[in-house]
């Protein structure tokens, strides 16, 4: 009898083992189930908002109407004169390069250090050595193809030179002639690192070997480098000289035009532009010019002028106009030069 009371209860607790894991196991297949039933389903129901007044704020959202304007629009013009904060640029040296009567600064209104000189080297060589070239010769490697754009002048003729800080800088920040402005690229202390390296390349031009050495400068490996880039560009100058030169003619000298962007700064219609002479009844002209030893004298614009001009433009600059505007165009092939004075020279000819 005590046997069965003790079998009984064994069974019973056994029972209630299975029954007690039979809803476990079954609670949490549920909780599976209901968990993946959620994976990528969307639901049609508001969302949970412990606290509405972060959603429902008394006030108008972007574009809506507020008909207390007569208007109807939300968003307002700022008050004229109103000045975002930290954006009161009155530095007008800082940050335009001009002093308070509109006029370019002479030096730049920052200490020139070795660390700006070195950051001014940095962002040069991103925005700057495509079309003013590593030395600042206005080589860059765009300068040298068929890109139409109008070649860079070089840093290191007399009149940059002799340039105030403030019209580099300007150069950066509003552009000029056919280069953009860099404002949105380049930041105000940025600009003034540039233009630190560019007077920086322009000294460098000038150092005597003596005085190299005296800083322990390897000069035999500048030469090289040196050497190698020479080399470099007498490559892409071979590279757009055929072996077989087409015979120059006034149709190649128009596609050479087009492909150097020179109608940028020359014309053919005979109206002045303040950038460069036309080209109409150029050829055969007499005009004043100054040399580049600064006499000025009156000569006849002939072909051997006009080929002059193309190469070596501060050879002789025609008076009215500035110097150091024209970048020479030695690069081309000696074929697309005299087409360029065939060109030229046919719109005198009619």
């Amino acid at each position: 009898m005590m046997k069965n009371k003790q079998e009984h209860s064994l069974m019973k607790n056994l029972n209630s083992m299975n029954i007690k894991g039979l809803v476990k196991a079954a609670g949490i297949f549920v909780i599976g189930i209901t968990m993946s039933a959620c994976q990528g389903q969307l639901s049609e129901k508001p969302p949970i908002h412990p606290n509405m007044n972060m959603d429902q704020q008394p006030r108008k959202e972007a574009q809506e109407v507020n008909n207390f304007f007569e208007d109807g629009r939300s968003m307002r013009q700022p008050v004229e004169g109103t000045v975002a904060r930290g954006l009161n640029k009155t530095d007008s040296e800082y940050y335009r390069g001009e002093d308070e009567n509109g006029d370019w600064v002479e030096e730049m209104p920052i200490a020139m250090t070795r660390d700006l000189i070195y950051r001014g080297k940095e962002r040069y060589e991103i925005y700057c050595t495509p079309c003013h070239g590593k030395t600042g010769d206005g080589r860059g490697i765009i300068m040298t193809g068929q890109y139409g754009y109008v070649p860079a002048p070089s840093y290191h003729i007399e009149r940059l030179q002799n340039a105030p800080d403030g019209e580099l800088y300007s150069a950066i920040y509003n552009g000029v002639r056919s280069m953009p402005s860099y404002a949105t690229q380049v930041k105000v202390e940025d600009r003034w690192a540039i233009v630190a390296y560019i007077r920086a390349l322009q000294a460098s031009q000038n150092v005597r070997e003596v005085e190299m050495e005296e800083y322990g400068v390897n000069i035999a490996a500048l030469q090289e480098e040196y050497a190698a880039e020479q080399a470099r560009q007498d490559s892409l100058i071979a590279a757009r000289t055929p072996e077989e030169a087409p015979e120059a003619s006034v149709e190649l000298g128009m596609n050479v035009v087009q492909a150097n962007g020179c109608a940028a700064c020359h014309n053919v219609s005979g109206e002045p532009n303040g950038i460069g002479p036309t080209w109409a009844g150029l050829y055969g002209s007499e005009a004043e010019v100054v040399t580049s030893e600064g006499e000025t004298i009156t000569i006849t614009k002939d072909e051997d002028y006009i080929y002059e001009s193309i190469v070596m433009p501060e050879a002789k600059k025609t008076v009215g106009y500035e110097m150091g505007v024209m970048a020479p165009y030695d690069y081309l092939p000696e074929h697309e030069l005299q087409s360029l004075v065939l060109y030229i020279k046919s719109l005198s000819d009619n």
